[in-house]
């Protein structure tokens, strides 16, 4: 039985909302926080590049393989239980990468912590729907967008306070331990004050098509990032060339389980509306470019110009700044008026802010300063706001109503999916290039590591760029202009700035809502 939202009068579910927005931020900060304590890391505990790709690449791809099934999972055993189990996860998962005294256990914590945060994360704004009535949304949902902006800006300041602080002599390891208090305290108010509810008509789980899925994944993902480090062995290259073979086994099961039983992990037909695959090549597409280029761009600044982890947050403040005004513009004010061209406009000047950061990195070298990264940090923030703010929006615009919740949770998947593809990919396009003199220069940064990083940034700002120009082509087949959405489309696009949503969430709401404002975060 679905729990209604509570009277007006019933103050509990301020208390709720500021809980799963806290833990809405713990997810994000932590998305975006290990990537400035990176070369800590590496100092403290001999980490090689590859495990270093996985400390963050573990996450992504843990993340995006858990999403949909957490949805699933809230919506027949309760989303109020399976937050609190999900935030309980994720804040024993973030002690254990705290505490973590090897390189293996970092990663097999950070694994854990992803898992734990695809099953927190889905419940956030279904948690929102049956606690709030349609006419306080609006601003709730404004609320929730807040605290996403904040996210962004504040991980990697957070992040280099944390490790260039060096509280009690931990180095890197405060970045996850700051997550305990947090998490605690966020269990012990949302065990009292958030409502339990649950949809009467939940699907069924799809084990075997996560199971084909991962399979499939991991045996493109980890030969890719393992190779370079293992010099290529065979075996990389036969997984490498069986994972289409598994996932197009994936989608076979995926078709027949449709037909079978109408529950299966992915709605397959959702690919045949031509601007949805569209966009979700371009969701792809933008995670490999988002991945790749927020690994290197933190490596450069420390290991290649040996600048502080502090100096390196600060720098990127202009990239926040410029992606959340592009952000809020691109939906508010241009994308209604302009439609694709918007999206467009922003892949070219990302596409001009990286061939910038070409041009800088070979021309100032190992002398580069912070103002000098300044320019090319505006256009790519600018560029990355146009984008990230519309796109799926723009993307589910001509997907039936009945699927928009489905459509939802592909979609944010592919994203993360990209993410962890451009991670594995940074150990050919910067890895491969950097060779043993970055690995043995180290933080030092002597003469022969900072050429070689500054190398490797140029190479890999190269992909970057080819992969914007890929983009920049994709987003032709999206619709000109975005048609307006039913109510029930509407309400999922909002659901979409948690990362997931599902279908029978969607369903079961869209009888009792009424129209609210899309958000896009």
């Amino acid at each position: 039985m679905t729990t209604t939202a509570p009277a007006p009068a019933d103050r509990r579910r301020w208390i709720a909302l500021a809980v799963v927005l806290t833990a809405s931020f713990m997810d994000l900060v932590d998305a975006t926080i290990v990537n400035i304590a990176i070369p800590s890391i590496q100092r403290d505990t001999g980490a090689t590049f590859s495990a270093l790709q996985w400390v963050t690449a573990g996450y992504a791809l843990a993340f995006a393989l858990g999403l949909i099934t957490g949805g699933r999972l809230g919506d027949i055993f309760g989303r109020k239980r399976l937050f609190l189990l999900g935030m309980a996860g994720f804040t024993v998962a973030s002690a254990l990468c705290g505490l973590a005294a090897t390189p293996g256990m970092l990663v097999g914590a950070r694994v854990l912590q992803g898992a734990m945060a695809a099953l927190m994360v889905p419940q956030v704004l279904a948690i929102i729907h049956v606690s709030f009535p349609a006419h306080e949304r609006g601003k709730v949902f404004g609320m929730f967008g807040a605290v996403i902006g904040l996210g962004a800006v504040c991980g990697p300041l957070i992040g280099a306070l944390l490790t260039e602080g060096n509280l009690f002599g931990l180095e890197w390891r405060p970045i996850f331990l700051i997550n305990l208090p947090v998490g605690v305290v966020g269990m012990l108010l949302g065990r009292r004050f958030i409502t339990e509810s649950r949809s009467p008509n939940a699907l069924r789980l799809d084990l075997v098509g996560t199971a084909l899925a991962t399979a499939g994944l991991l045996m493109l993902l980890y030969p890719l990032t393992q190779g370079r480090e293992s010099g290529w062995p065979v075996w990389g290259f036969v997984s490498m060339a069986a994972s289409p073979l598994v996932l197009a086994g994936f989608v076979r099961y995926e078709r027949a389980k449709s037909r079978k039983d109408g529950s299966p992990l992915v709605e397959l037909s959702l690919f045949r509306v031509r601007t949805f695959a569209a966009g979700a090549g371009v969701q792809l597409t933008f995670g490999v470019v988002t991945g790749l280029f927020f690994l290197i761009w933190t490596l450069y600044m420390q290991l290649g110009l040996g600048w502080s982890p502090l100096r390196a947050g600060l720098t990127g403040v202009p990239f926040s700044l410029a992606c959340s005004v592009a952000a809020g513009m691109s939906v508010q004010k241009l994308v209604p008026r302009h439609g694709r061209k918007v999206l467009q406009a922003g892949a070219l000047i990302m596409l001009a802010g990286a061939l910038l950061y070409i041009w800088q990195a070979g021309h100032y070298g190992t002398a580069m300063q912070s103002w000098q990264m300044a320019p090319a940090m505006l256009l790519m923030g600018a560029g990355m706001g146009l984008i990230v703010a519309p796109i799926t929006d723009v993307a589910i615009s001509e997907v039936p109503a009945e699927h928009s919740g489905s459509a939802s949770g592909i979609f944010n998947t592919t994203g993360q999916l990209g993410m962890a593809l451009g991670l594995g990919l940074s150990s050919v396009a910067f890895f491969g290039v950097v060779g043993d003199a970055g690995e043995s220069g180290g933080a030092a940064a002597g003469a022969a590591a900072g050429t070689a990083f500054i190398d490797a940034t140029t190479h890999a700002l190269w992909w970057v760029s080819g992969g914007l120009v890929l983009v920049f082509g994709l987003l032709f087949l999206l619709p000109r202009r975005v048609r307006a959405q039913h109510p029930a489309a509407a309400d999922t696009v909002a659901d979409s700035a948690t990362d997931t949503t599902t279908k029978t969430t969607t369903d079961e709401a869209a009888g009792e809502r009424e129209a609210e404002p899309a958000l896009t975060s």
